[in-house]
């Protein structure tokens, strides 16, 4: 049937199939234009996790807006006028911004010690240093020592200072996204009809059509607050941070790697095509197939609103390289059989080629595919559209591929070989040599490799440091590291207690005050206490007051945890306040109701929602920390609130980024390490398949193993940790890698079944077909080498890892599977 098609379509019609090839893939070049780069850290999130929809109730409930941080280290003091100045004239102009509603620095926090305040008068203005009327000596000292300022808004060693960019929020986002959310449940109910599925489309078609927009306002805002700064960088350092920031700066690697680099592995690879083969028709030719690829490619996924996130960061640069790897084997192919036969006629050079070289290529693409599976099967929407895109990216530089390079070759003259090293390189040799003569070395290298791989492997650990992401040499790193080591912290986290319901106890008369230095102050409000006393005063309890304090105490004294804040900051404060006496339930109620809104909604409200019984301790993680381990910290703090302070573990609920993802990353490893078993089985079973042979499965199963085992085995040995890019390596490099495995052993079978000899079918194969696998495999090395210049460290493991993989993948099918292969007899009896 294929060689039919090609007879009687490809070699009668060449011209007619370059036309439609062109039509097609200009078709999808249009929509290649649409394809989307969503870096954003949602994309990182498990759509169906419980802890999602906690932590956006939380937020409702408890108001939390958006926010940027300007960390400042000024060349002068922080309570220098020209600072002073310097933050307001700063403010002042961010204010203007549309997105900003409002700005909280040293300039505007309320102080109460500078001078002390008495407690009646927190109940009215509490004034901040822009009144004018503030000691400067005395407000220092209180910032450095109040504990809501403290690592928070000024460093402990006083030279930094945060500005607080609190951005407008966007009610409209989180509508049409509540709305996109619950149409999905109900088109992914059982009972859904098509009407529901309709309207998901829809929802999700506004949702994605606003979000957009939004981004590229919100990417402006920051392009405007970045220029402000810029003005006022030589009175001191400046770093801009924040959740948006992080999300902005992402999606510009994201787009950078994708254009940069994709780029630049596409230039080497014309270039290893010149190196390699010498001729210029290869060059032309397989520049032609790869961009037709790549284009096709990209237009199939922006037809079907596939987007590019951080994880599928570098497939471009996969696309390049796998199907670099197909006209590789092509034109090795074409040239081994000119070389052999010169006087055939260029139709039945290029008939051949395609016909001997289709069948082991197709079980390569569908063999890399079933190794792509285990992505598929992860339950994170990005891993899942990243298996599907080097899918569908295989299967279209597979079609394109034997349908643009045999039609373009046709039209040609026979191209003899001219480089006298076409079919052979001083590498091949080498492992022709040391396969057939050192088998013990080889089976005693594997064994220790693996050994040490296994012992490695002890090592690993899932971890997701957003800080160890980005070089120390970018703007990001340094303004987080700062942040993170000073000012308390950049990871946030959301501990928040249900208190048990309580019995409803009449509304009498609270107890009369036993401070008597506070008489005078609670008589001016005994009326309004009147109207307000029912639940707000029986709300504050000793009990519950005693609980808040204990878990404060805990969270502030957890060496992971760089600043907690909640209602025992106010505990805290008030104690000072108060001569060292805290503040009994009658005053923390009319605190509660009297207190001015710019204090209030700093150290109350933020922390307390009466009318759900419950209170949030806000901590945000020292992310930096080399011994922070994130999932053994959470439950740790979970642990530890129930055992040590006998809280009920239903009462205790963690939400925010940390907790939503730590569950990605830990799902991701659980169903990475769970599926890898079922894509062994299934590569083993197409293996069978492929070669009708459980011994010919065997033994490519444990040549594909082996790289994976040195990659795990080198990650934990050199404590690079398993994230949200290293952990998809497993599946990818085996993918990869797979590919060369099919070829030599379709054509170690090929040359066996002609000589009836192990050794010589030995040479025939590695002098034929290693040829082609080692400069494949040296044109993927050099193009995943490219991906180390990235200033996205996930990239640069990546790339780093990806080269082991394949480095060891090479050796393993040129040394090790041709020992297997000559120690198992898989082929059959030899002839002597």
């Amino acid at each position: 049937m294929l060689k039919k098609f090609y007879k009687n379509i490809i070699f009668v019609h060449p011209r007619m199939v370059l036309s439609f090839l062109f039509l097609l893939i200009s078709f999808l070049g249009f929509h290649a234009l649409s394809l989307k780069v969503d870096a954003s850290p949602e994309t990182l999130l498990l759509e169906n996790d419980k802890a999602l929809s906690y932590t956006r109730l939380i937020a409702k409930r408890y108001r939390s807006s958006e926010f940027l941080v300007i960390a400042y280290t000024p060349n002068k003091s922080i309570l220098h006028p020209d600072t002073l100045k310097n933050i307001k004239y700063l403010s002042d102009e961010l204010l203007e911004l549309p997105l900003v509603e409002s700005i909280t620095s040293v300039r505007n926090v309320p102080l109460v010690q500078s001078p002390p305040l008495p407690i009646k008068d927190l109940a009215s203005h509490v004034p901040s240093i822009e009144d004018g009327i503030i000691d400067l000596e005395l407000a220092k000292k209180e910032l450095l020592s109040n504990p809501l300022y403290t690592k928070n808004i000024v460093s402990e060693d006083f030279k930094t200072t945060t500005i607080l960019i609190n951005l407008v929020k966007d009610t409209r986002y989180n509508t049409l996204l509540d709305n996109r959310n619950a149409s999905r449940e109900k088109a992914e109910a059982d009972n859904a009809g098509q009407e529901d599925k309709a309207a998901y489309k829809t929802a999700q078609d506004i949702f994605f059509s606003y979000r957009d927009k939004a981004r590229k306002v919100q990417h402006q805002n920051i392009l405007s607050i970045r220029s402000i700064m810029q003005k006022y960088q030589d009175q001191g350092q400046m770093f801009l941070g924040g959740i948006n920031m992080i999300s902005d700066d992402l999606i510009s690697f994201v787009k950078q790697d994708l254009k940069t680099y994709g780029l630049i592995v596409l230039f080497l690879l014309i270039i290893i095509f010149s190196l390699i083969f010498r001729e210029f028709i290869w060059v032309i030719l397989s520049l032609i197939t790869l961009f037709a690829s790549l284009i096709a490619s990209i237009g199939f996924l922006g037809l079907f609103n596939f987007e590019v996130t951080v994880i599928s960061s570098n497939y471009i640069s996969l696309q390049l390289i796998l199907t670099t790897s197909i006209i590789m084997h092509l034109i090795v192919r074409y040239e081994e059989l000119a070389k052999r036969f010169p006087s055939q006629s260029q139709k039945r050079l290029v008939l051949h080629t395609v016909l001997t070289m289709s069948k082991p290529t197709f079980y390569a693409v569908i063999t890399t595919i079933a190794g792509f599976i285990s992505l598929m099967l992860s339950g994170i929407l990005p891993v899942i559209n990243l298996g599907w895109m080097m899918s569908a990216g295989l299967i279209i530089s597979f079609i394109i591929s034997y349908t643009l390079f045999p039609s373009f070759l046709i039209l040609l003259k026979p191209i003899l070989c001219n480089n006298p090293k076409s079919s052979s390189c001083p590498f091949t040799g080498m492992m022709v040599n040391t396969a057939k003569n050192k088998s013990k070395l080889i089976f005693l290298s594997t064994f220790i490799i693996l050994v040490f791989s296994l012992f490695g492997t002890q090592y690993l650990r899932v971890e997701n440091s957003f800080i160890s992401y980005f070089k120390s040499s970018t703007e990001i790193y340094k303004g987080m590291a700062i942040i993170d080591k000073k000012l308390g912290g950049t990871t946030p986290l959301d501990i928040t207690i249900d208190f048990p319901q309580e019995e409803h106890i009449p509304k009498s008369a609270p107890p009369v005050n036993q401070n008597e230095d506070e008489d005078d102050f609670f008589d001016e409000f005994e009326e309004e206490f009147e109207e307000a006393k029912g639940q707000d005063y029986y709300w504050f309890t000793s009990d519950k007051m005693e609980c808040i304090r204990d878990v404060h105490s805990y969270l502030k004294n957890t060496p992971e945890i760089g600043k907690t804040l909640s209602f025992g900051t106010m505990l805290e404060l008030g104690k000072t306040l108060n001569n060292g006496k805290d503040l009994d339930s009658f005053a923390l109620a009319l605190l509660y109701k009297e207190l001015p809104d710019e204090f209030s909604n700093l150290i109350v409200k933020p922390y307390l929602s009466l009318e759900n019984n419950q209170a949030r301790f806000y901590v945000r993680i020292i992310d930096s920390d080399p011994n922070l381990h994130r999932d053994a910290l959470l439950k740790k703090i979970k642990n530890d609130l129930h055992t040590q302070l006998d809280i009920p573990k239903e009462n205790i609920h963690l939400s925010g980024a940390m907790v939503l993802y730590n569950n990605m990353l830990q799902s991701l490893f659980s169903s990475q390490i769970l599926s890898l078993g079922s894509m062994i089985s299934l590569l083993f079973i197409m293996f069978w398949f492929i070669f009708s042979s459980v011994k010919t499965a065997f033994i490519a199963m444990i040549a594909n193993l082996v790289p994976i085992s040195v990659v795990f085995g080198l990650m934990g040995w050199l404590n690079i940790p398993l994230d949200m890019m290293t952990i998809t390596i497993a599946s990818i490099s085996i993918g990869i890698a797979v590919d060369n495995t099919i070829h030599y052993l379709h054509r170690f079978k090929k040359e066996f079944h002609l000589s009836k000899n192990y050794l010589l079918s030995l040479e025939r194969s590695h002098a034929s077909i290693g040829f082609a696998m080692s400069y494949t495999s040296a044109s993927i090395i050099i193009g995943f080498l490219v991906l180390t210049m990235s200033p996205f460290v996930p990239t640069i493991y990546f790339g780093l890892l990806t080269v082991v993989a394949m480095l060891v993948a090479l050796l393993a099918d040129l040394l090790l599977l041709p020992r297997l292969i000559l120690l198992f007899k898989v082929f059959g009896k030899e002839l002597r």
